[in-house]
């Protein structure tokens, strides 16, 4: 826990682009007198638009009761990892939170929008091609809770490493942060949280 703790500040961190983002100045008598020299381009418009985002994680929803099988909520141990996750993320400059509209992921969401003061926002997993070019536009950092199936297919779209199937019966605990490169490409960093009582 302590490490991830002190990982995850520089991750959440802006992405820069080099140097401190300030224009340079003008050649000092390298050009021809009364040339106006144009502006140098701001950071911002050197970065590609995937770069936008400076991270987005990802969780699968915490444990889930077996009922009501049409829409379960959170067991006891799902809401101590929500719990588990608002705590970690608390004070992290989260911007936006995007759920499903189904109990066991809003629950999970909900402590960390709440100690965040933030509303939740929700999203159609049907279209996550969609929502993956709506979270690298978006200035920030961003939490997404899904599913099972869908969390490492929305990482996937986002250009990250899935780093395989999330395990149906029991794997609650990935926690991934993928953070824009300015070349377009997408780190991916895999982390654990929350009790590990599920695992075999």
């Amino acid at each position: 826990m302590i490490r991830i703790l002190l990982l995850l500040p520089f991750l959440l961190l802006p992405t820069a682009c080099g140097g401190s983002g300030a224009p340079a100045p003008a050649p000092a008598g390298g050009g021809p007198a009364g040339v106006d020299w144009p502006a140098a381009p701001t950071e911002e418009a050197l970065l590609p638009p995937r770069s936008r985002a400076s991270a987005i994680l990802l969780v699968r929803h915490a444990e889930r009761a077996p009922e009501p099988a049409d829409d379960p909520g959170l067991t006891s141990t799902g809401v101590e990892r929500a719990q588990a996750l608002a705590r970690l993320l608390g004070d992290a400059p989260i911007h936006r939170i995007y759920s499903t509209r189904t109990r066991r992921t809003l629950e999970t969401a909900g402590p960390l929008a709440e100690a965040l003061g933030l509303e939740v926002e929700f999203y159609d997993s049907s279209d996550l091609d969609g929502l993956a070019r709506e979270l690298i536009a978006q200035p920030g950092s961003h939490l997404v809770v899904g599913h099972s199936n869908t969390t490492p297919d929305l990482v996937r779209a986002l250009g990250g490493e899935t780093h395989g199937p999330i395990v149906e019966a029991w794997e609650y605990d990935r926690l991934y942060v993928l953070t824009p490169g300015t070349d377009g490409s997408m780190g991916t960093l895999l982390l654990r949280y929350g009790p590990n009582v599920n695992r075999p």
